[in-house]
């Protein structure tokens, strides 16, 4: 058993997402949350396929100058994604199939990760 840990899915909201994206445009879903949930010292993950997603770009921004170490989950050559976050686990594949896979075991390794270190 380890102490709780404070995570959230930027994705699950839908009430959130479709009144940010009515108000602040689609580009803005997850920056807008980055800045209201985001602070020094988290980690923050920002997932893309081609590495290049508008709105996933924005957030990593938004919360690598909230003090955030930035992990970018990308496919093929990581796209501006690579570039951006602090770490960068590109899966090298333009099979958005496999890079989607690939993401989820990356995701897989870095729960049990945490479980092990918390």
């Amino acid at each position: 058993d380890r102490r709780a840990v404070p995570a959230i899915a930027l994705t699950t909201d839908t009430s959130v997402l479709t009144a940010i994206g009515n108000d602040y445009g689609y580009d803005a879903i997850f920056s807008r949350q980055a800045e209201a949930h985001v602070d020094d010292g988290d980690v923050f993950i920002g997932i893309s396929t081609s590495g290049d997603s508008a709105n996933v770009l924005r957030a990593v921004e938004v919360a690598s100058e909230r003090g955030a170490t930035t992990i970018g989950f990308t496919g093929n050559d990581g796209g501006e994604l690579a570039r951006i976050a602090d770490i960068a686990l590109t899966v090298p594949s333009t099979s958005t199939p496999r890079i989607q896979e690939g993401h989820i075991a990356i995701g897989h390794v870095l729960c049990d990760l945490a479980e092990r270190v918390l």
